[in-house]
């Protein structure tokens, strides 16, 4: 069980952080690029479609499955070993602070601008701030990844 709880953390960090990854490299660029009302309109659609079942998974399994594995006893693990697991948890924890904490309200306040007509000013108050934010719980789940990886070594 120990052994199927790291693999499973080892696989749900590394989903979460190149999911955030794709997002930053390519969606978030190519988004750069289009009008203030196609970013408006996308980064609200995106923000409706992405909480679905199959991201919900995947959030909530970078924290819970390297959460599990901290937790269960493994008799050969190293202090290096526990350490490591508790530092990716830890990354994965913030990331998802800065989830719930800066992007999501971003996503509600774009979401409620919808129909006001001045979608400028809803992207000039969004996208910065919302990359930004983006881009530090990329970095966070990216560390979550190498760390939990780490620690299955």
């Amino acid at each position: 069980m120990p052994t199927a709880l790291l693999a499973f953390a080892v696989v749900s960090t590394g989903l979460f952080a190149g999911y955030f990854l794709s997002f930053m490299s390519g969606v978030m660029p190519g988004l750069r690029r289009v009008s203030d009302e196609q970013f408006a309109t996308a980064m609200r659609r995106f923000n409706e479609k992405v909480p679905g079942p199959v991201f919900l998974l995947i959030f909530l399994g970078a924290v819970a499955f390297p959460l599990a594995s901290w937790l269960v006893p493994v008799d050969d693990r190293t202090d290096t070993q526990g350490t490591l697991l508790l530092a990716g948890l830890a990354c994965s924890v913030l990331g998802h602070l800065v989830t719930i904490g800066g992007n999501v309200p971003l996503n509600n306040v774009l979401a409620a601008s919808e129909g006001r007509g001045d979608e400028r000013a809803a992207r000039a108050a969004f996208e910065g701030r919302w990359t930004a934010l983006h881009a530090l719980r990329t970095l966070l789940a990216i560390a979550a990844f190498a760390l939990v990886t780490a620690a299955a070594l």
